[in-house]
């Protein structure tokens, strides 16, 4: 493939949106904590030491990004609950990924706790690219093509 064509293909690419939305350190430690059942505001404070006005404006984003939805907490009026919505649940396969690279590139280390199955009490399987009939692909299997070549075949 040409330079050109390369260019022209990462200008369509979706990946500086992504992360614009979510690549940022504390959102992901947010994320990381409503996907461990964190709610409320006070709960990220005290779990993440991070400081509130960083929290706010952290959680604004990822609300206005639809990635985590405010609603007053059931339980409590006077409370507001974060809870995920459907695209911010799509993000967990993303989370779970960086957390095993981050274990076998960063860490050298098992993280705790183990994230499992709930009925085989099994770790998670390693994230990993897959073909369309389920054969996981290493980089060398991989080329980038343009859309519009994909309905030609």
């Amino acid at each position: 493939m040409r330079i050109e064509d390369h260019k022209a293909l990462l200008r369509e690419c979706a990946l500086p949106a992504a992360l614009e939305a979510v690549g940022e350190r504390w959102s992901f430690l947010i994320l990381r904590g409503v996907f461990n059942g964190l709610n409320h505001f006070e709960e990220f404070q005290s779990t993440l030491g991070i400081a509130r006005n960083i929290l706010s404006n952290r959680l604004g984003r990822l609300v206005e990004h639809g990635i985590l939805q405010r609603e007053p907490d059931p339980s409590d009026r006077r409370k507001v609950a974060y809870t995920l919505t459907d695209k911010g649940r799509e993000l967990l396969p993303v989370l779970i990924a960086l957390r095993q690279w981050g274990e076998r590139w960063v860490s050298g280390v098992p993280s705790n706790p183990v994230l499992v199955d709930k009925n085989s009490r099994c770790p998670v399987a390693r994230i990993a690219v897959r073909a369309a009939d389920g054969r996981p692909l290493t980089l060398s299997e991989l080329e980038w093509v343009d859309r519009s070549d994909l309905a030609a075949r």
